[in-house]
């Protein structure tokens, strides 16, 4: 047996090249492995489903294969979001769900998203994970078992009985051909709402663009589309259903921090004083919103499963991330699922009967850059992050390092932290005018360019 990629083991999930890195003996060692990690007293199904990759099925009939050779009993719940696989775990009382799945990750990826009971496998479980893998475990004496089971039903009757629109909406929705597509068209359409479909079928050669709503040339076609079929909002989807995009009537994107921060004005209506959640990247105009509306919003960590282990921690009702991520635990079960985001959107338009584009017009507008990304070898980009805390701690600044380094001002923020899912640094930047935002740029730039020049000349050069 082969070692394993250790690239592939990353913070939330694994992921890799299919068939180079994830390979269908992968997928069977970590079946087996995953199904050896859960309580041995605990006797109930797995529950298993994919995304629309064209690796998927092979993958998924794999890693059954190994889950089955320890014993455990499978749901097979098929092509699905992921979010299905989390909903499955709470409605069919499983041990947990594996999602065949690289979420936005280009065609030629797939991987695997894991909950053992109700809780996101992630961090040192992930690494455990991999260790396991690599031993010989015997097959138990009775094989496991495997039934089919279409959860999407459930889900939609479950969606509509929670999120009644005051009043029947027009949307666009683009689910770029991942699994999203089959799911959000029937159930918006269940709520009352006229629904325009983009790139729903289902095609793992993501024919049209790349599946990631956070870039705006992947939602193009949705803005256009909802200028000019007059809609009242755009929704887009990722890879496999799990973040959301969304475009108000004009086309224009509403980022995941002014999304979050519509959804929590609604919200703390009803639950006056709730925490609410988000991530290190988000708009300080976003927190003091929340704050503003009566709510009391907490700053965390970047990642799926550590924002849903917080929401736990502190009893959050409601998280959100820069990246679309949206996590309701008021009415919902606490993971992040763009179709339900989007039921939610649309019954903060409907209970508002105003434009969206009007739903945040009191914001100050500031002046922020998206994610900059910048290479750094794995090796050295957290102690990169260390030294460059020690430095401006050092020079007066305040620091919030929560999960790298952000810089605050009275009027923005610098962030500089390492990626947890590629070799690389994350810098953003927030500011209250276009020259503010330049100088504040600047300082955490010009700091890691002479870093970088250090470097260079410390190293030996290497000559042919």
């Amino acid at each position: 047996m082969r070692n394993f990629p250790s690239h592939a083991f990353r913070e939330y999930d694994i992921r890799g090249i299919a068939d180079i890195d994830i390979t269908e003996e992968f997928a069977y060692r970590l079946g087996k492995a995953f199904a050896s990690m859960l309580p041995a007293d605990d006797k109930r199904p797995l529950s298993v489903g994919r995304d629309v990759r064209l690796s998927g099925l092979r993958l998924q009939q794999a890693a059954m294969q190994g889950i089955l050779s320890t014993g455990r009993n499978i749901i097979d719940i098929g092509i699905t979001p992921t979010p299905l696989a989390y909903f499955s775990v709470f409605t069919l009382d499983t041990a947990g769900s594996l999602q065949i799945t690289a979420s936005h990750n280009p065609s030629e990826y797939n991987g695997f998203k894991m909950m053992i009971g109700r809780n996101s496998l992630h961090g040192d479980d992930i690494q455990q994970l991999m260790m396991n893998m690599h031993k010989t475990t015997p097959d138990a004496s009775i094989q496991g078992t495997v039934e089919s089971h279409n959860i999407a039903d459930e889900y939609i009757d479950f969606v509509t009985g929670d999120c009644k629109l005051a009043r029947p909406l027009k949307v666009v929705i683009d689910a770029g051909n991942g699994p999203s597509g089959i799911i959000a068209a029937s159930l918006y359409r269940d709520l009352g709402c006229e629904v325009i479909e983009l790139y729903c079928e289902p095609d793992g050669n993501f024919p049209n663009h790349h599946p990631d709503p956070t870039i705006a040339e992947n939602i193009h076609d949705l803005a256009e589309t909802v200028v000019a079929e007059h809609a009242d909002l755009g929704i887009a989807f990722d890879g496999d259903g799990d973040r959301i995009g969304v475009v108000d009537e004009y086309g224009h994107i509403i980022w995941g921090d002014m999304l979050l921060l519509l959804l929590s004005r609604h919200l703390l209506l009803q639950h006056p004083g709730a925490t609410i959640i988000s991530e290190v990247k988000a708009s300080q105009q976003m927190y003091d919103g929340i704050r503003q509306a009566g709510g009391n919003p907490v700053m965390w960590r970047t990642g799926h499963s550590p924002i849903k282990a917080k929401m736990k921690e502190t009893g959050a009702l409601l998280a959100g991330e820069m990246s679309g991520h949206m996590f309701f635990a008021d009415r919902f079960f606490g993971f992040d699922d763009g179709a339900y985001a989007g039921a939610r959107v649309m019954q903060v338009l409907s209970d508002a009967h105003a434009p969206l584009s009007s739903l945040l017009n009191d914001i100050e507008p500031s002046h922020t850059t998206p994610e900059i990304r910048v290479p750094c070898p794995d090796t050295r980009k957290f102690a990169l992050v260390e030294m460059a805390k020690e430095h401006f701690s050092a020079l007066g600044y305040d620091i919030i390092d929560i999960d790298g380094m952000r810089i605050t001002f009275p009027d923005g923020f610098a962030l500089l932290r390492a990626s947890n899912t590629q070799p690389g640094l994350v810098m953003r930047f927030e500011a209250g005018s276009e020259d503010r935002l330049q100088e504040i740029r600047a300082l955490l730039e010009d700091w890691l360019e002479q870093q970088k020049r250090i470097q260079e000349v410390s190293e030996p050069i290497n000559k042919p």
